[in-house]
């Protein structure tokens, strides 16, 4: 918890009325500036205890109108009313004047670039200046811009640009000399942020509404213009954007363009009061504040376009009716202060949560406001984050926040109430003492009969007189930290502690050398003293001599911890061995490890609140399943205090929080789960985790730890209200450990054997454990050893304890719960025997045994949570509970909610009639609003009994109870009722019951009548028989069950009578047998042929072979086929299929397909039967069945000739492809060539590939040879036959035949034909170039006796009477065609011969010749061109075959 100190400034008595101040941005120092009637204008420097800096003041006869400090230096910036600016510099008071006659009006603009080393100042004539400023705050030279706009000014920002300094550069710079570079390279070093350079571009405003941008070198634009005076000028960086407010509450937006221009991005209206006396803040998160004299705050997120207001709250302290003036905001802390009218302020601290989709939402809550005196008119915040400057009418004054100050030792407490008021507290004398002090106290020592305040200055010693406390010494010391032992006071010094008396003399210094640093943290524990540096260093001084000697020396922690920052807090145990170490990190923030330094050992080890284990292959406990359990209630937290047993070295304690604590939050009004958790700390067994739990609600914070308590401090008044006597203090309450509740006042060898047993449970050394408690005879600390297991989950123990305390009843509930798997179940129940019913929930939650927190919240009437219990977690037990609850509520007497709960139960319809039975009239009213059947039933079931027929009938009505209403008008002799009812319903029930009395009275047709309605069959079918109503009978028996079918049938056979009738009640009985036998002998053939038709392959072979000759003879020879082979007489089926041409569907045949492995019929067998099936296929045409029957059969041979009948090419390539045999592939390809394969590529490419996996190359070169005669003659395309004709050969080389012989003739004559063939086109192509050559080719050919078919005879001859035609011998081509004509008589000459050639024949000879075909000869043209076209390619291909074929 945190108070504000108030400290008044000591301004001279003749400084008048304060009205200005200003902090500096880095140094707590504030500027304030007064004005006087009598003396003038002042302005006073003050440190941030309210002192006043003697040596640094300016007074003028004129009021200061500005206050500006530069960004980083201690240079104070004033303006003044006459239009005077000075530098004032910090702490040695020298000040530099502006050069006269620059301003000779008043000063509105001061303003500091973001670097420091440029100033603008602005007057209220609207004068702008811009200097120059060097390192040491003085103004170089004449202003380097100076503009006049005849306006006054309100308001100007730089415009910021990006840092571009290189380190190595700076450093260079700074060592040649360079101030300016120094003095950058040392921004840099401290982390006070990167300093820009120096900007070149600024705006200004003027009351006129106009927005100049303005540059070094004297150029001014007005960029943009505004309604009314701009009272706030903003640069939002990370947008780029200038953000104007005028005195109206105007915000524009505009957006900087690179040209120098702007544009408008919004204008927006604000509500609110605008004017000169308006304060407006903008933060750096887009919030625009503003102030204006009302009795709230309003408060703009431009980010989220969102708008709202913040007031005072009268419950805190505030009047009604007060205004708030001036607002300030600390963005580190997230606080916003306001003054108000009545002289308070009024603090929000800002929290920002997420919901569950990830959106943030912020809120301000109020705290209690502190009180000054007057009107207040300003408020800033200081850099030390914990001073506010709030300037009033009258004075300034400085608030600063401080953490109240506390401290525990020797079981004396002292805990800081005021800034000048201790509570004392005395656990031995259980007696108590208010300390109130001169000054303000920030800092309070106490031991066993003094106590030791500081209030920055001095030291002050109070030694106990009786019921008061006497001052018994006073000296200066401005020591940061203070401590006490016995007699003596530890200060510190630069590099050094002092340790004094209580009057401050030095009795002995411990030094430390330069790089061990200066002592910042003193704690004392027992009789050591631990020591931290600001270097990270820490050392332990033993104290029990006379003069303190150092047990080890300085240990550097920054060799150890990474990244770690500097000390936040240091404690020693009571031994001295262990120091204990809360940290920073280097970025400010606390670390979440608390580190341990063993002194003996010289090791550093850690536990990490984050993932709330120790490090990996530290020492822990055994129990894994506690452990994991501990460790996720510790993740994801930090430590905020420690404290080491007083008395004890192995125990230490410390405060763990969540990571968005807070320490300055209230811990009542937040809820803050922290957790107090201690440990076992020894060289043996390093860290142990002993204990966790929550801090108690009433407590603030953990101030101690003293066994066999906890000691917290609290809000006065609060102790009293958690249990302790009224005698004992106020603001601290005291909370047994774990371990010792109920024995707190034990003594010293029970605590120590507590502790011990506790310590040696935590390693699991149970035999030590025993050791230490075996004296112990009490009973109560059984119980608490017991309450120790319940935390360490050590049952084994729990067993031993519950022994000794003698309770059986909770041994025998350990020993029942030991079935259940989880052991936090059974750690649960022995939680509830000992009374720890909240540790017994925690633990049953932890597991997810709802069923068993559902019994456990019944077991302590706790009915609503576990009613809740149930209904979200545990549903199964949901109605069961209900149902309990409703018990007992009834045994409570609260039957009107027992009703409510019975009814969700839904057990209403049973335990409402028990509850209410002594009731009638409110049992009949429910059971009347309830409208439930059964209800009405039960009701009408009790009227019955009590004679009252009309309103049971009425009742047994309502509830559609028909059996029950027949039931009583039979009993009152209303019979045609009774079947009137049971005729209307067709109730089945009622029926039987009515035709049981029609049965009573001989009544034999309404008796079946009602049988029959009621389905009972069997006693209708009796009456018939009984009664000769053999008509009847049949209908009934076939409505009912097999068994009275039989019984019917025999009856009809009996009688010999109606001998159809018995064979339909045999067949539908399922009796096939005695059907067909009785139909046999009657000669029922209508009959036969239906039962034949339920006969199956699951029937009598003997019977389905025996109804197969009856169909054979009656020529049904279908159904006779089907009845053999239900029978498995699949032979004869098939002869009788072939007998009487009977088709083979695929149906009939897969139905004799026996199934491979079956038992009926061999392998060899099985597939004679299916080539049988497929055979009998195959002569009624039916290919495609015998082929799939073949391949069942296994004979692909087969398969694939009825495939080849079918003539189906598609499935005939399937079944060649995946039979994979040579035999099927020569096959394939002999059917694929007898189709059209030229005019299919893929039919042409399947022969080939059929051939070549059949190798069967003899044939495929037959078939080479085919598609080359197929080019010669329907094409004329000798070089694709020349193409064939080689792959033919290469096929034929390859070819093993059975004749080598007439294999070697046929490679001669291919080899000739080819020879032939590639002299033709030889020719062809010697053509162009030597066609004598061409010719004489030709003549060659034309002496080949064996020529054509390798090359026709008229393709040559036309050739040559081409090339006659062509040369213009029209003569030599006529006798060329005569020789054709002899050799071929019936030859068209148009085939060889291009029309062309032959007109020109005609006009030269003046001959007759036939032109044949135009169409032919078309076409012949066409392949030519198409063959001179790809003659190129062809030539190539030509040529590679070429070098195959043989010489």
């Amino acid at each position: 918890m945190a108070v504000y100190f108030d400290h008044r400034i000591e301004a001279p008595e003749n400084s008048g009325t304060p009205f200005l101040v200003a902090w500096h941005s880095t140094q707590p120092v504030l500027a304030v500036g007064s004005i006087s009637p009598a003396t003038g204008g002042s302005v006073n420097l003050y440190h941030q205890n309210g002192e006043r800096v003697e040596l640094c003041k300016i007074e003028r006869s004129c009021s200061p109108s500005v206050l500006r400090w530069h960004p980083s230096k201690p240079v104070l910036c004033v303006g003044w009313e006459t239009g005077e600016v000075v530098l004032l510099s910090h702490p040695t008071g020298e000040t530099t004047p502006l050069p006269q006659n620059t301003h000779t009006s008043c000063i509105t603009l001061l303003e500091w670039s973001h670097s420091g080393g440029r100033l603008v100042t602005g007057d209220q004539a609207g004068v702008l200046a811009l200097w120059k400023v060097d390192a040491r705050g003085r103004f170089q030279g004449t202003h380097v811009v100076k503009q006049e706009y005849g306006k006054p000014l309100t308001c100007c920002i730089y415009k910021p640009t990006v840092p571009a300094e290189d380190v190595a550069l700076l450093a260079r710079a700074a060592v040649s000399g360079d101030e300016t570079a120094l003095d950058m390279f040392n921004w840099k070093k401290t982390g006070k942020g990167p300093p820009r350079q120096d900007t070149l571009q600024l705006y200004c405003s003027t009351a006129d509404g106009c927005v100049h941008s303005v540059d070094e070198r004297g150029r001014s634009v007005c960029v943009l213009t505004v309604e009314g005076a701009v009272q706030k000028l903003v640069y939002v960086e990370r947008k780029a954007v200038l953000a104007v407010v005028t005195d109206s509450l105007m915000l524009s937006q505009f957006s900087l363009m690179p040209d120098g221009g702007v544009h408008e991005l919004s204008k927006v209206k604000l509500s609110g009061r605008g004017g000169q006396n308006m304060d407006i803040v903008w933060t750096e998160s887009g919030l625009l504040i503003t102030a204006a004299g009302e009795a709230f705050i309003r408060l703009w997120d431009l980010e989220k376009d969102d708008n709202y207001i913040l007031s005072l709250e009268e419950n805190l302290g505030f009047e009604k009716g007060e205004l708030l003036n001036c607002v300030s905001y600390c963005a580190a802390k997230e606080i916003l202060a306001a003054g108000t009218s009545k002289g308070r302020v009024a603090l929000w601290r800002m929290a920002t949560t997420n919901d569950s989709k990830g959106d943030s939402t912020t809120q301000w809550k109020l705290q209690t406001p502190t009180e000054v005196e007057g009107n207040v008119s300003q408020l800033q915040w200081g850099s030390s984050l914990w001073s506010l400057a709030v300037c009033t009418g009258t004075s300034v004054q400085i608030l600063c926040e401080q953490l109240l100050c506390s401290h525990f030792s020797q079981q004396v407490a002292a805990v800081q109430l005021t800034p000048n008021a201790i509570s004392l507290a005395y656990f031995s004398t259980d007696t108590h003492l208010m300390l109130r002090t001169e000054t303000h106290v920030r800092a309070v020592q106490v031991a066993k009969d003094s106590v030791t305040v500081w209030n920055g200055k001095y030291v002050t010693v109070y030694e106990s007189a009786g019921a008061s406390l006497r001052s018994t010494g006073s000296f200066q010391c401005e020591s940061p930290a203070l401590a006490i032992h016995e007699d003596n006071i530890y200060t510190v010094e630069p590099n050094r502690v002092q340790v004094r008396t209580p009057q401050g003399t030095v009795k002995q210094l411990l030094t430390f050398s330069e790089a061990e640093g200066n002592p910042v943290l003193l704690n004392v524990c027992k009789s050591y003293l631990a020591v931290g540096t600001d270097t990270a260093h820490v050392r332990v001084f033993d104290l029990t001599c006379r003069e303190a000697k150092p047990m080890c020396n300085a240990k550097s922690l920054r060799e150890v911890i990474p990244n770690l920052g500097a000390l936040r807090s240091v404690k020693c145990n009571a031994s001295g061995n262990q120091v204990s170490l809360l940290v920073t990190q280097v970025n400010g923030r606390p670390d979440h490890k608390v580190y341990f330094y063993d002194v003996e050992m010289d090791t550093v080890t850690h536990f990490d609140f984050f993932t709330g284990r120790p490090p990996s292959g530290f020492s822990q406990s055994e129990d894994g399943e506690s452990n994991q359990c501990v460790e996720a209630d510790l993740r994801k937290r930090y430590p905020i205090s420690q404290f080491w047993d007083e008395t004890e070295p192995r125990l230490f304690a410390c405060e763990a929080a969540p990571l968005n604590f807070d320490l300055q939050q209230d811990s009542q009004s937040e809820k803050a789960d922290v957790l107090v958790v201690t440990f076992f700390v020894t060289q043996e067994h390093g860290l142990l985790l002993q204990d966790s739990s929550p801090k108690p609600a009433a407590s603030q914070s953990l101030m101690a730890l003293d066994a066999p308590y906890y000691y917290y401090t609290c809000k006065p008044g609060e102790g009293s209200e958690v249990g302790e006597p009224s005698a004992s203090p106020q603001m601290v309450v005291r909370r047994a450990l774990r371990d010792f509740t109920g024995l707190e006042n034990c003594d010293k060898p029970t605590r120590d054997a507590l502790l011990n047993f506790s310590f040696y449970l935590t390693i699991s050394d149970m035999d030590e454990a025993f050791k230490a408690i075996k004296l112990i005879k009490s009973e109560a600390v059984w119980e608490s050893m017991a309450r120790m297991c319940v935390k360490s989950r050590r049952l084994d123990v729990a067993r031993v304890c519950l022994g000794n305390m003698g309770n059986a009843r909770a041994a025998h509930a350990l020993r029942q719960a030991e079935k259940e798997p989880e052991l936090e179940a059974r750690v649960a129940m022995l939680a509830t025997q000992l009374g720890m019913l909240e540790e017994a929930e925690r633990l049953y939650r932890s597991c997810g045994r709802y069923d068993l927190l559902n019994k456990f919240y019944q077991a302590c009437g706790q009915w609503q949570r576990a009613i809740e219990t149930a209904e979200s977690h545990d549903r199964v037990h949901l109605r069961t509970t209900y149902y309990s609850y409703a018990k007992h509520l009834e045994a409570m007497g609260d039957t009107t909610t027992a009703l409510s709960y019975y009814e969700k139960s839904d057990t209403h319809r049973v335990e409402v009639p028990r509850m209410l039975i002594e009731d009638s009239i409110a049992l009949e009213i429910y059971i009347n609003k309830m409208k439930d059947k059964n209800l009405y039933k039960w009701w009408a079931q009790y009227l019955e009994s009590q004679t009252d027929m009309e309103s049971a009938l009425r009742y047994y009505e309502l509830a559609q109870d028909y059996l029950s209403l027949v039931r009583v008008h039979c009993y009152l002799g209303n019979t045609p009722k009774a079947s009137e009812i049971a005729n209307e319903t067709g109730n089945r029930a009622a029926s039987y019951h009515l035709a049981r009395q029609y049965e009573g009275q001989d009544d034999i047709a309404q008796s079946v009548h009602f049988y029959t309605r009621a389905q009972a069959y069997n006693n209708a079918i009796r009456l018939c028989k009984e009664n000769n109503l053999d008509e009847q009978l049949l209908n009934l028996a076939l409505l009912s069950n097999p068994e009275d079918m039989m019984e019917a049938a025999c009856y009809y056979e009996e009688k010999n009578m109606h001998m159809d009738r018995a064979v339909m009640l045999y067949h539908k009985a399922g009796h096939v047998s005695k059907a067909l036998e009785l139909a046999f002998a009657t000669e029922q053939f209508g009959a036969l042929q239906l039962i034949a038709e339920d006969l199956n392959e699951n029937s009598d072979p003997a019977l389905l072979a025996r109804c197969s000759d009856f169909f054979i003879k009656h020529a049904q020879y279908q159904k006779a086929v089907e009845l053999l082979v239900a029978a498995k007489k699949y032979h004869e089926a098939l002869q009788l299929c072939l007998d009487q041409s009977l088709t083979v569907t695929e149906e009939l045949a897969e139905r004799m397909t026996v199934a491979r492995g079956s038992s009926h019929l061999s392998e060899e067998e099985r597939k004679e039967l299916l080539e049988r099936i497929a055979d009998c296929c195959m002569r009624q045409g039916n290919y495609h069945l015998a082929t799939k029957k073949y391949t069942q059969a296994g004979n692909k041979l087969k398969a694939m000739r009825a495939l080849l009948k079918s003539g189906d090419t598609e499935k005939i390539m399937f079944f060649a492809g995946v039979s994979r045999q040579k035999e099927i592939y020569i096959m394939a390809a002999n059917y694929l060539q007898s189709l059209d394969w030229q005019k299919d590529p893929e039919i042409m490419k399947n022969i080939i590939g059929f051939y070549t996996k059949g190798r069967a190359l003899d044939l495929l070169a037959g078939f080479y040879e085919a598609c080359a005669q197929v080019e010669i003659d329907d094409y004329q395309n000798y070089e694709k036959a020349l193409g064939a004709l080689t792959e033919a050969y290469k096929c034929l080389s390859k070819a093993k035949g059975r004749n080598t012989d007439d294999q070697d003739s046929r490679v001669a004559e291919l080899t000739h034909r080819i020879s032939l063939v590639k002299k033709f086109i030889q020719a062809r192509r010697l053509y162009p170039d030597d066609p004598a050559q061409a010719v004489h080719v030709c003549e060659t050919l034309l002496q080949e006796s064996d020529l054509d078919p390798a090359v026709r005879v008229g393709d040559v001859y036309g050739f040559l009477v081409e090339y006659h035609c062509q040369q213009g011998n029209y003569q030599q081509a006529v006798s060329k065609l005569e020789e054709l004509r002899r050799s071929m008589p019936s030859v068209n000459i148009a085939l060889y011969v291009s029309q062309q050639s032959l007109a020109a024949l005609q006009n030269a000879t003046g001959l007759q010749f036939a032109r044949g075909d135009n169409r032919d000869s078309h076409s012949q043209h066409l392949t030519n061109s198409t063959r001179h076209d790809s003659g190129g390619e062809e030539e190539e291909v030509v040529e590679e075959e070429d070098e195959n074929l043989p010489d």
